[in-house]
């Protein structure tokens, strides 16, 4: 007959007399494993922790908007031209955290301190992930931005903190200049080619009113005119302003957008006028068989005056303040808190680790202990 073996319980008192048998076992165990990893722990490099807080640069708003809409007041179109929406502003924080994280900053760090020789890496690449893997950006609850970078050396850390801060403006400097050098240029340009057509336009009146014998024109056509005018050449303007915001944004920037709803409302009140004489072929005056050959000779000439002076001005005004933005001073970087040299290491939790160690060695020893069975407990 056959019997099945079964291994006897062993209760909690049996278990804690097992324990007491070994417990020279268990403490030699533990203390000879708290006292390896101590060693262990001492001898992994220390690393330092600085960090640097700043506050990002708010947006302004640039000369050119508030050029244009105070030009457009004067002109009785400011509502037209502000399109009725209110910017809406990310936060700034995000922009200059992802500028601090550019390839081009990270380069300008790793020259100034020979990282790729300190990191003891082959290639550029790898030095930039490993100073990537030493370094946290981020903004904070508080709003503000937080660099914190890891070093052996504490002042090294520390220097590398705020050259992040400096990488950041000096960059922020180059790319405001080179976004207001662009607008300053883009304009310029539109500004010459307006002033020849000028000199044309005024040339050909000038010669219309040699051959009709004309001087000025009188009452609805006068204000028509005039109108019109002012009405063709901000719609001009506008296209030109749009363009240069096209330069340096997307079609989804809340800028761009804003000057295209003005231009859509200002084409729309041109049509209306326009289309209150009746004439059906864009002209704004009386119709054609109503007026002399002469006088809406004369009157289409002067209406091209009218038109490019008023566009030439606009043009200018843009260009003015164009010229402005390209001499203001970039966006200030105010540092809150500067870098300074830890007094304190932040890698490795050496005590973390011993305890975690001195641990793990006593509940392995103890489970050992509790596993081994004596002599006469194995001829029962």
């Amino acid at each position: 007959m056959q019997t099945e073996y079964s291994e006897p319980e062993i209760s909690f008192a049996d278990l804690s007399r097992n324990l007491a048998r070994h417990k020279r076992m268990i403490a030699l165990a533990t203390l000879g494993s708290t006292a390896l990893s101590a060693v262990a722990v001492f001898l992994i490099p220390v690393r330092y922790a600085a960090e640097a807080v700043i506050l990002p640069p708010q947006p302004e708003p640039s000369s050119q908007n508030m050029m244009m809409g105070a030009l457009a007041g004067s002109l009785g179109l400011g509502a037209l031209v502000t399109g009725g929406s209110s910017a809406i502003f990310r936060n700034p924080g995000d922009l200059y955290v992802g500028l601090l994280k550019s390839r081009t900053v990270a380069d300008a760090v790793i020259a100034k301190f020979d990282l790729r020789r300190r990191y003891d890496e082959k290639t550029l690449v790898d030095t930039r992930k490993h100073l990537a893997r030493r370094t946290a950006i981020a903004v904070g609850k508080d709003l503000l931005i937080h660099v914190r970078v890891e070093d052996r050396d504490r002042v090294r850390a520390a220097d590398m903190a705020n050259a992040y801060i400096d990488e950041l403006y000096r960059q922020n400097s180059r790319l405001a200049l080179t976004s207001a050098a662009q607008r300053r240029i883009f304009f310029e340009e539109q500004l010459r080619g307006e002033k020849d057509a000028l000199a044309k336009a005024e040339t050909a009146f000038k010669g219309e009113q040699q051959s009709s014998g004309l001087i000025s024109p009188s009452g609805q056509s006068a204000v028509l005119l005039r109108s019109v005018a002012e009405l063709r050449a901000e719609i001009a303007s506008r296209e030109v302003q749009a363009q240069s915001v096209r330069l340096y944004a997307g079609p989804d920037n809340q800028e761009l957008r804003q000057v295209e709803e003005g231009l859509t409302e200002l084409r729309a009140q041109l049509r209306k006028l326009e289309g209150a004489s009746g004439g059906g072929n864009g002209d704004v005056f009386l119709p054609a068989g109503k007026i002399p050959a002469a006088g809406l000779d004369y009157l289409r000439k002067m209406r091209e005056v009218k038109y490019h002076e008023t566009l030439y001005e606009l043009l200018s005004k843009q260009y003015e303040a164009a010229r402005i933005d390209e001499a203001r001073q970039s966006p200030l970087v105010q540092v809150v808190d500067p870098a300074e040299p830890p007094d304190k290491k932040s890698w490795p939790p050496r005590a973390l680790f011993i305890s975690l160690a001195a641990a793990l060695a006593l509940a392995v020893s103890s489970w050992v202990a509790a596993r081994r069975k004596d002599r006469a407990y194995d001829r029962l």
